[in-house]
């Protein structure tokens, strides 16, 4: 595990914030990205182009990170691949079912000052607890 830094949390906040600020300045559009990714599949005609180039900025950073900073992608996997592919299938399934994900309600929602978000950020960390608590303790898995 990669020791905390806290110019490196901030400088990560400050791009997420930039990122989703700029996106609703030049676009309109809030940087949930379950919400993003859903109209790929979903294919709205003119309404591909930005959602594309916003996957692909994501997938540039992490390379990016890859190739300047390998160490903070270098940890193994503690779970096997398929628990942790339908770990993330669920999860994007339990965002779409609750009206958005982490990015769309705990950066775009509490940032516009959403109760409804405010309600769906707290219930997402509430669960992450208490998830990381059960298998941690109760099953004696590791996290």
């Amino acid at each position: 595990m990669q020791p905390f830094s806290l110019g490196q949390a901030l400088s990560g906040g400050v791009l997420v914030g930039l990122g989703a600020s700029l996106l609703m300045l030049c676009n309109g559009k809030v940087a949930g990205i379950s919400g993003i990714f859903e109209g790929l599949l979903a294919r709205k005609a003119g309404d591909i182009a930005w959602r594309i180039a916003f996957c692909l900025g994501l997938l540039a950073g992490g390379v990016a990170l890859l190739f300047f900073y390998p160490s903070a992608l270098s940890a193994p996997a503690s779970r096997p691949l398929v628990a942790i592919a339908a770990a993330g299938l669920l999860v994007g399934y339990g965002a779409r079912l609750s009206g958005g994900c982490t990015s769309g309600h705990g950066v775009c929602g509490l940032s516009r000052f959403s109760a409804r978000s405010l309600v769906a950020t707290i219930t997402f960390m509430l669960a992450g607890v208490i998830t990381v608590f059960v298998s941690t303790h109760v099953l004696g898995g590791r996290p």
